[in-house]
């Protein structure tokens, strides 16, 4: 089955793919940097200097850390994390629609070989 990957180029922020909105998705679903990092099979270091990267890239953190206590810290999305993820989601499904017939047409092209 053919895909398309979706990788926006921020000028001169960066870049915002695939792998930092799963993190950003996994953080949220976890409620932790390094459980998300540990479900992505990357290093802590790496998942964290990802979350540093998208906050110079938007200007404002998309993930808070809680304090650590009793019941141990954890992570969750600011709302400005939330909503690049959904804004990402959204633009990507709209891409996959958009290009659905294009892949469709290539892959027979390719299928006839």
């Amino acid at each position: 089955m053919p895909s398309l990957t979706l990788r926006l180029y921020l000028d001169p922020k960066g870049r915002l793919g695939h792998g930092k909105v799963e993190l950003l998705e996994q953080i949220a679903a976890t409620g932790s940097i390094s459980a998300a990092a540990r479900s992505m099979e990357m290093s802590y270091k790496r998942a964290w200097d990802l979350v540093e990267e998208l906050k110079e890239m938007f200007g404002k953190p998309l993930v808070a850390a809680k304090t650590g206590g009793k019941h141990g810290g954890g992570a969750e999305l600011t709302p400005i994390g939330e909503e690049v993820v959904r804004q990402f989601r959204d633009m990507e499904r709209a891409v996959n629609e958009a290009a659905a017939p294009h892949i469709r047409a290539l892959q027979a092209e390719a299928d006839r070989r």
